[in-house]
């Protein structure tokens, strides 16, 4: 028998809880193992059978796009609430819940990893939404508009997603055991601070560079591509 529209059944309750239980496990098991990792071994950490990850999910590509979903849309949900009033407040008590992030920082790194069309999608995604925020941001007075909004979102999402892999790379004790909480402080205690500085206050103190590149990129000088320098003009 259905459950009447807008009222769940105790047993639709159910399901719904195994289902993000399943989804966590495997968020979890996908940061310490990266996407390798078995449907049994997730089954194992939820606690439940694979046939019911089956059940949910269908199949171990499908739960890795539900994982996908949920994690783009818990970093969504967190910067937005930044810059939609531009409160500090909230953010500073997200880097207060390191453990609460630090697993999504993590399974983040593990998807560009692996690589493939999987991790192109995931970065296109990301894009997607810093160029949401970032308008937001402009909206509210909070952000500098852009001479291109998507290329600047991807600058910037390149440069989070970078900074990620190195410092994964450089302190690969930090992730051992499964508690990435450290890796997490390491993190933005490395690149908060001078991150910060360079959006609100700049690096160059002129913009002599800039003006010159937007004059030379629709008309080339001749000889740029290497080789003799072109002649002066008479």
């Amino acid at each position: 028998m259905r459950s009447t529209p807008g009222r769940l059944s105790a047993a639709d309750r159910r399901d719904l809880t195994s289902a993000a239980r399943i989804r966590e496990a495997a968020i979890l098991r996908f940061a310490r193992d990266g996407f390798d990792a078995s449907l049994r071994t997730i089954a194992a950490d939820a606690g439940v059978s694979g046939a019911l990850i089956v059940h949910h999910f269908g199949s171990k590509k499908d739960l890795r796009r539900a994982c996908d979903e949920w994690v783009l849309g818990q970093i969504r949900d967190s910067k937005r609430t930044t810059l939609a009033t531009g409160d500090s407040g909230p953010w500073l008590a997200q880097l207060g819940r390191a453990e609460q992030y630090a697993p999504l920082a993590v399974y983040v790194a593990r998807t560009f990893q692996a690589g493939g069309e999987s991790a192109a999608e995931f970065f296109d995604h990301l894009v997607d939404d810093v160029v949401d925020y970032l308008a937001e941001g402009e909206r509210n007075g909070l952000i500098r508009p852009s001479r291109d909004n998507r290329a600047r979102a991807r600058l910037l999402t390149g440069m989070s997603v970078g900074s990620m892999l190195l410092q994964m790379t450089l302190h690969p004790e930090l992730l051992r055991g499964g508690d990435f909480t450290g890796f997490f402080r390491h993190l933005t205690e490395t690149v908060t601070a001078p991150a910060l500085e360079l959006y609100s206050e700049g690096l160059l103190t002129s913009r002599k560079l800039l003006d010159d590149y937007l004059m030379y990129v629709p008309d080339p000088p001749a000889g740029a591509g290497g080789g003799e320098s072109a002649a002066p003009p008479s």
